[in-house]
């Protein structure tokens, strides 16, 4: 008898290093690269500070909902993610009254640097294809870091 089961593809690669392969085959240019080291880090810390400007509460609630989704995906770029939050925070308090200029001129500064780095590149950003690469986007600059210092994630 003919086993007409369906066959199920088991794969062994976690979802968080099918999601920094996915974004860093759309970030192999030496120069893109060093761009989003660069930017990453400046787009975050706007980002938090705008919607601080919105609401001190929702910004809370914004990084507790991406420590949430850096959790599930792995508990080294947790811990990491969390210390940079917290950083991140930390600036956004030092802003005080010059918080939404600030974060308005970095944000906009940030997003020109990145768009510059990928018209070298030659491909576009992976958001525009799943909008889970903006919160992949500072573990693949923190995943690079890691390589170097030799931590597993």
């Amino acid at each position: 008898m003919q086993d007409t089961a369906p066959q199920i593809r088991i794969s062994s690669t976690r979802p968080i290093d099918q999601l920094l392969a996915h974004y860093g085959s759309s970030h192999t240019h030496h120069l893109n690269e060093l761009i989003h080291f660069t930017a990453i880090p400046l787009i975050m810390l706007s980002l938090v500070g705008l919607i601080f400007t919105l609401h001190p509460w929702l910004a809370y609630a914004f990084l507790a909902a991406s420590m949430v989704y850096y959790l599930r995906l792995s508990r080294v770029f947790f811990l990491a993610m969390l210390a940079v939050s917290a950083a991140v925070l930390g600036l956004v308090h030092l802003m005080g009254p010059l918080r939404t200029e600030l974060s308005v001129g970095i944000f906009l500064v940030a997003w020109v640097y990145q768009f510059v780095g990928h018209a070298f590149e030659g491909k576009k950003p992976s958001f525009f294809e799943d909008i889970r690469y903006l919160w992949v986007g500072p573990l693949f600059v923190l995943s690079r870091l890691f390589k170097r210092l030799g931590i597993r994630w």
